[in-house]
């Protein structure tokens, strides 16, 4: 899969699992604020990423995830890293 592909299914699920409007999903809005997430959904972003992209996010990932491209920048390292 590439980038666009990984980008396309991220937005995707956290339209569908967040109920949030695709148009708050910007590149370099704050995933944080634009999502309105707490604990229990992070852990419910890293299960999600993790039975679409077979890769596992931790605590330290999400230290530098900050922004939408953030997130997809880690997820597309990951799940390279695993080809």
């Amino acid at each position: 899969m590439n980038k666009e592909g990984i980008i396309q299914t991220i937005n995707n699920f956290l339209v569908e699992e967040f109920e949030v409007e695709a148009n708050v999903i910007q590149p370099n809005a704050n995933l944080k604020q634009s999502l309105d997430l707490d604990s229990l959904d992070y852990v419910d972003l890293v299960v999600i990423i993790e039975s679409n992209f077979g890769v596992k996010l931790e605590g330290k990932d999400f230290a530098n995830i900050h922004t939408f491209n953030d997130l997809y920048d880690v997820v597309d390292q990951k799940f390279h890293a695993l080809a």
